[in-house]
């Protein structure tokens, strides 16, 4: 490869030949993706996958709620991801969240509802 000498260039020439090398970039990268989807979908076809096929979540067990508001006590949680409002707020309120806890005695068959 020969040397550029790249402070004896003018700005205009230094500019133009940033242009070049991105747009060559661009196109190599372009192509080195279209190369690594292929390579995919040929991964995907072999173990049956089509390559417009979401991927199936793994199946997750059922959650039993943890929490119930006191008032009204169809509110209940089972303790996963954010806290409804209604918890933050009687937290809040100084309320310790065991006062909220369903103990196993309690737990009825209704469907979980946040």
């Amino acid at each position: 490869m020969e040397s550029i000498d790249l402070q004896s260039m003018s700005l205009d020439e230094l500019w133009a030949l940033h242009e070049t090398i991105c747009l060559i970039l661009a196109r190599k990268l372009e192509a080195e993706k279209r190369s690594h989807e292929q390579r995919l979908n040929e991964l995907r076809r072999r173990i049956g996958k089509a390559s417009n096929e979401t991927p199936e979540r793994r199946p997750y067990p059922k959650v039993h709620p943890k929490f119930r508001n006191p008032k009204p006590p169809h509110q209940i949680w089972s303790g996963r991801g954010h806290q409804p409002r209604w918890v933050r707020e009687l937290l809040a309120a100084g309320k310790p969240i065991d006062d909220l806890r369903i103990h196993r005695s309690q737990l009825s068959g209704r469907p979980h509802r946040r």
